[in-house]
């Protein structure tokens, strides 16, 4: 082989070696919409006390879709907005919303006990669960969520809770498909949610 030749069929054989390359990349990270991917790491199992005061775990919840925020009845503006959006939205699905639920999780279960949970959820959509149980079954379940939260020193002495304040939005087999959107109108959301049902 001359050396010319051998001078072009090098670059060209790279060339197409880097072609092969990509296309097979491509193929692997853009598969078509449908097929099986591995499942988010986002949620599990949990078993905590609802604001009913019944033991209560992630599989008393499948079989429908449901929404999952995690938050504190002392919260001075967040959450109690969250809850009223999600209220909306849990509104906005009429008839066809009925085992629909929504998991307000406390952060703070220190002060928020089955009964103090009854009684700030009766301000909102009564679809809303609240869930509270010792710290250690707490904790738990803002890890399986990825979630946050953080005891706060205030300036009087008490306390505040830093937290996420994402709302999950969980398949009817406790599957998390993604960040559920409340800033769009409530029968836009609602319709969102019903199509996972």
């Amino acid at each position: 082989m001359s050396s010319r030749l051998r001078r072009l069929l090098v670059p060209l054989v790279a060339l197409v070696i880097g072609l092969t390359a990509l296309v097979a990349a491509a193929v692997l990270t853009l598969r078509p919409a449908g097929q099986d991917v591995r499942a988010s790491a986002v949620g599990g199992p949990f078993a905590l006390v609802s604001h009913e005061g019944k033991t209560v775990t992630d599989r008393d919840f499948r079989g429908a879709p449901f929404l999952v925020f995690f938050g504190f009845t002392h919260c001075p503006d967040v959450c109690p907005t969250k809850l009223f959006e999600i209220s909306e939205v849990l509104r906005a699905t009429g008839g066809r919303g009925g085992a629909l639920r929504a998991l307000f999780i406390t952060v703070d279960p220190e002060r928020d006990t089955p009964e103090v949970l009854k009684n700030y959820l009766g301000s909102f959509d009564q679809r809303i669960v609240g869930l509270t149980g010792d710290p250690a079954a707490v904790e738990a379940a803002v890890r399986a969520y990825r979630a946050f939260a953080r005891k706060a020193p205030a300036k009087d002495g008490d306390y505040t809770m830093e937290h996420t304040s994402l709302v999950y939005l969980m398949d009817k087999g406790g599957r998390f498909i993604g960040a559920f959107n409340l800033d769009r109108p409530p029968a836009q959301a609602a319709q969102e949610l019903l199509r996972h049902s």
